[in-house]
């Protein structure tokens, strides 16, 4: 049994000019305090490209206090750090930068805190009144910001979460790993907040501090890394744990609920219940069965988009995943159930998660694409029959008034912004697949040199590459587009058939109209703004129908026809959703926190 009592690990990237100073600094430091043999200095050297490994192996060799554990591959600084912990031999684990920033007196206070058995996790701090730190600006005022968002968002209690001069008990740590999901910077900042909502003791005391090398914005690590992992983990310690199907319904129920009131201060209800009160029962029906057909093409296009990637299913299975995921997304906000169906097909037909995430990005492209085309073309029509100043007045407020064009304005942006991201992205990609250069490693790397960019980087080749397989194949190609365009067509046909139902002649005009308005009211509720994109739907369904159809369709017919034409859809869904289910003996809250354990899981791996 080792008599090692503390381990200090020095997480080393192409630390040649500084790594022998260092450990010989930390070595001199821990005999002033702690007896002979009850220390040792771990170098973890992350997959270095320089000198560090023959170093770190020389001084190994030279002093039995120092051990040097290697990596092939770069971790990132949490996953480094993670494999040296383990391979410790001491019960409290220390780590530092090795640039030495922190000034090495305080090393004894943040060792014999956790070693004497009073704290469980001790870290120093440059945002303490009573400390000393020299922080240039490019330094300090992003720190600040960073901290700040921290304790706002996470509810943590401490200044600074990723000072390089932290302390832990090992019994303590080994709690925590298997919660911490981040392997990269945020690593240290997602073990202290943990830590606390555990109730773990933590000491945060104030070091003398001293700004060592250059620094500078890293966008990939800085931007999409840490603000991306402060938004998940705000999600799961704060937001997850209070979403139950009552809750998310309730939560739904509420937000349409507020919505209609709105809507009173700018138009009489009984108006628009006059209009729904007015419509054909049997041709309502008639819509709902319109929409039913799509479905099973729903099921049929997502066969073909997994047959392309080398799994086979029938589509009558496929088409009861759709229902589940689609209704997912209509309960649970931030589209939870796109997850819910790569859990479906995993459970059920053992698809791996990757290839069920992957499919389902490949349908979204193809969805975003169709319903581009449709407003696109009916587009270029209106503005060759000299309509397009109507709806450009609207889009101001010049035809329709008050929140009506508010909301409108902003779902017909929504709609614009998606679909031209879709569009640019699908070029790209296209363009992409007829050449051996890798774009898109090419162009994290212009951003960052940060080990998160190789990260970042693989996530989005996964992806891309997924769709070049569909698009790279043209009869594949062609069958799952062709599908795409008869599903959104009959979803336009299912809102003719409720204007039908209005009383309104299906004329050539008006089904133009028809195509527009649910093209961009479908682009509009891509994001997930409000729950199944109510309100955004209506809104930019009625600020295009008023100004471009004759003068008998008002704003409370409009909205009338919005309203009826999705709670169709909406109620198909939710029915498919249930008897899916049931058929296929699915949880809907289940799926749901299975497919973000599985998510997480896949991140890890």
């Amino acid at each position: 049994m080792s008599d090692v009592e503390v381990s200090v690990v020095l997480p080393a990237y192409n630390e040649e000019d500084t790594i022998e100073e260092t450990v010989s600094v930390t070595l001199e430091t821990l005999a002033s305090f702690l007896p002979a043999g009850a220390f040792e200095v771990v170098v973890a050297e992350d997959g270095c490209d320089d000198r560090t490994p023959e170093i770190a192996s020389r001084l190994a060799g030279e002093d039995d206090r120092v051990r040097h554990v290697h990596s092939d591959e770069r971790l990132g600084r949490g996953g480094a750090l993670e494999y040296a912990f383990e391979r410790a031999d001491g019960e409290t684990l220390v780590y530092f930068d090795t640039d030495l920033a922190t000034d090495m007196r305080h090393l004894e206070e943040l060792v014999e805190s956790v070693r004497s058995g009073e704290y469980d996790v001790a870290t120093g701090s440059r945002w303490l009144p009573e400390n000393r730190a020299d922080r240039p600006a490019k330094r300090g005022v992003p720190s600040l910001g960073y901290n700040t968002l921290v304790r706002g968002f996470l509810r943590s209690d401490l200044q600074d979460h990723q000072c390089g001069f932290k302390a832990f008990d090992r019994d303590a740590l080994e709690t925590l790993l298997p919660e911490v999901a981040d392997e990269h910077w945020f690593w240290d900042t997602e073990l202290l907040v943990k830590a606390q909502r555990r109730g773990l003791r933590v000491k945060e005391f104030p070091v003398d501090w001293e700004s060592k090398g250059d620094s500078k914005v890293d966008i990939v690590r800085d931007v999409f890394g840490m603000g991306s992992q402060i938004l998940r983990t705000w999600w799961e310690l704060s937001v997850q744990p209070r979403i139950t199907r009552r809750v998310s319904l309730g939560a739904g129920t509420l937000l349409v609920a507020v919505a209609l009131l709105l809507m009173t201060q700018y138009l009489d209800p009984r108006t628009v219940l006059d209009e729904m009160a007015g419509a054909s029962v049997p041709l309502v029906g008639v819509s709902v069965l319109v929409y039913a057909l799509s479905w099973p093409l729903r099921g049929a296009r997502y066969r073909d988009i997994l047959d392309t990637m080398g799994y086979h299913e029938r589509w009558e299975f496929l088409t009861g995943a759709v229902f589940v995921s689609q209704t997912g997304n209509l309960v649970f906000p931030a589209r939870a159930g796109d997850a819910v169906r790569a859990y479906v097909v995993k459970a059920r037909r053992s698809i791996p998660y990757p290839t069920g995430f992957a499919s389902l990005a490949v349908e979204r492209v193809f969805d975003l694409l169709t319903i581009t085309l449709l407003a696109g073309v009916v587009l270029i029509g209106l503005a060759a029959t000299g309509s397009a100043g109507d709806l450009l007045s609207a889009l101001t407020g010049g035809t329709v008034g008050g929140d009506t064009a508010a909301s409108g304005q902003t779902a017909v942006a929504v709609a614009a912004g998606v679909g031209v991201a879709a569009i640019g992205a699908v070029l790209a990609i296209v363009a992409s697949a007829r050449t051996d250069r890798n774009f898109v490693r090419a162009a994290v790397g212009r951003l960052s040199d940060d080990s998160y960019a190789d990260y970042v980087a693989g996530v989005v080749e996964r992806f891309v590459a997924d769709i070049q397989t569909v698009t790279g194949d043209g009869r594949s190609f062609l069958r799952v587009g062709g599908t795409s365009l008869a599903i959104w067509g009959l979803d336009v046909v299912t809102a003719l058939v409720v204007f039908a139902a209005f009383g309104h002649s299906l004329t050539p005009s008006l089904i133009a109209v028809g195509f527009f308005a649910v093209s961009v009211g479908n682009l509009a509720k891509v994001l997930p703004l409000t729950p199944g994109g109510v309100g955004l739907y209506e809104g930019a369904f009625t600020i295009i129908v008023v100004p471009l159809t004759p003068p008998g369709i008002g704003v409370a017919t409009a909205l009338s026809v919005a309203i009826v034409d999705h709670a169709v859809k909406n109620a198909v869904t939710v029915l498919g959703g249930v008897g899916s289910m049931a058929w296929l003996n699915v949880s809907l809250t289940t799926a749901v926190e299975e497919s973000r354990s599985a998510t997480d899981v896949e991140a890890d791996a």
